[in-house]
């Protein structure tokens, strides 16, 4: 039940903002509006108000503002209030002002949470200079090293490990160049990225290459096997029997995986390397320490005009990896398998609203910018299309036909279909018990 409220909640809340500045901008113009409606037919419930009937509809998967004059096949009554009688400039500013209301959400909703302040990973806008290389991985096979600066994925420059994990994240399986630093010399190595264990859902793409981080001890239980090993407070664990220790998740791996037996931790104290022996006493099946542990994390708290400078910067950057994705999709260098639709957004829309109204409101500034941005492809169907063929008039000085256009929106259309087909396939595929039923995969 809260899959679907928080669904119903996060797509009903787009689809009103994009609809709301189609329709807003359709009455500053003088076109007269039909209907307004959220969700498709059968309308469930509708009043209405002057020209325009207001409606909810039975299938919460969209919404439409539609506008007297709007189809070229409908008859006309010549009226100035019609939307073929307005100018092109009039219906670019109806057509454009749907998708910019869903990039001003976005803005908006990433400012809200920004400005509440988070604790997030130290490392995470710093540049990407390998700390560790996991041992097998597709980047100790490639011969990346520690120190190794990475400058580039796929010829996009990467500035920061958060740039480059999302540049990594989008080509799994796939062969991708990987620009390098070293020793004053640039290098570069073709990598071929896997999915990441556990992530099957949306096939996340791991090189094996870490930042040169570690988690520290927080606090340690007086009397326990730590304490009694000499740990303390503020001690920086390096590694674990050798194997470097980057997260706590791995280090409290480590620990778990070894309950009775006698273990190398490698610390730092004070600037000094240090080795402490230790038996982790068996709790249930896990080895068990005493202690405390934490990533090296930094606080973002930003003032309300800092929170929408943050917001608007990071939406841009955003927006880069938006464009530079569907350009991947159409060369083959993206996984389809990332594309999202209904059912994965139903999914993401429970489990956020499970961990909170600021992870809510994360995902909806998500979709709503991807939202915002996908309406503004040239691809006919779509506002982007419809202004397209306006630019496309506009340059030949003539309105194209009715024919014409009909054969440019079936084109877009069928695009779209294709895509819907592939992301409702991505949907299936995540449902445990459906991708059973299919012996290909």
């Amino acid at each position: 039940m809260t899959t679907l409220l928080a669904f119903a909640f996060v797509l009903g809340v787009l689809v009103f903002v994009h609809e709301l500045g189609h329709f807003v901008a359709a009455k500053r113009v003088g076109i007269r509006v039909l209907k307004f409606q959220l969700g498709f037919n059968p309308t469930i419930v509708s009043f209405r108000r002057g020209d325009t009937e207001y409606g909810i509809g039975a299938l919460p998967l969209g919404g439409y503002v539609k506008m007297a004059g709007e189809n070229p096949d409908e008859v006309r009554s010549g009226r100035d209030d019609e939307f073929l009688s307005k100018s092109k400039w009039e219906r670019f500013q109806v057509l454009i002002m749907g998708p910019t209301m869903n990039l001003v959400l976005a803005i908006v909703l990433t400012a809200v949470v920004l400005f509440q302040g988070a604790e997030v990973p130290a490392f995470e806008d710093e540049p990407p200079v390998v700390g560790t290389v996991v041992a097998a991985s597709p980047a100790a096979r490639a011969d990346i090293q520690p120190g190794d600066r990475i400058v580039s994925v796929a010829n996009h420059g990467v500035d920061t490990w958060e740039q480059f994990s999302i540049a990594i994240a989008s080509r799994p399986n796939r062969d991708v160049a990987i620009g390098l630093l070293r020793n004053g010399l640039d290098i570069t190595r073709n990598v071929t990225p896997l999915p990441l264990p556990g992530e099957s859902r949306f096939e996340i793409g791991d090189i094996g290459v870490l930042p040169n981080v570690h988690p520290h001890v927080p606090s340690v239980n007086p009397g326990e096997p730590a304490d009694r090993a000499g740990i303390k407070p503020g001690d920086v664990i390096v590694a674990v029997e050798g194997q470097p220790i980057t997260f706590a998740s791995q280090l409290k791996e480590a620990i778990a995986k070894r309950p009775g037996q006698t273990i190398t931790i490698s610390i730092v104290r004070g600037g000094n390397p240090l080795q402490i022996q230790v038996v982790p006493e068996k709790r249930g099946d896990i080895g068990w320490l005493g202690i405390g542990i934490a990533n090296e994390t930094k606080s973002i708290k930003p003032s309300a005009i800092g929170a929408v400078g943050m917001s608007f910067q990071k939406n841009a950057q955003v927006a880069v990896l938006i464009f530079q994705t569907v350009w991947g999709l159409i060369t083959r260098e993206t996984s389809p398998k990332q594309l999202m639709g209904p059912v994965a957004i139903a999914q993401l829309s429970g489990e956020s609203a499970n961990l909170g109204w600021i992870a809510l409101m994360t995902l909806m500034a998500s979709i709503s910018l991807n939202l915002g941005l996908l309406n503004l492809l040239p691809i006919p169907v779509l506002d982007g299309g419809h202004i397209f063929i306006m630019a496309l008039e506009g340059l030949v000085r003539r309105d194209f036909s009715v024919r014409v256009k009909e054969k440019m929106l079936l084109a877009g259309f069928v695009v779209l279909m294709m895509l819907m087909v592939t992301v409702i396939y991505n949907d299936l595929t995540r449902i445990t018990w459906i991708e059973r039923l299919m012996p290909w995969r």
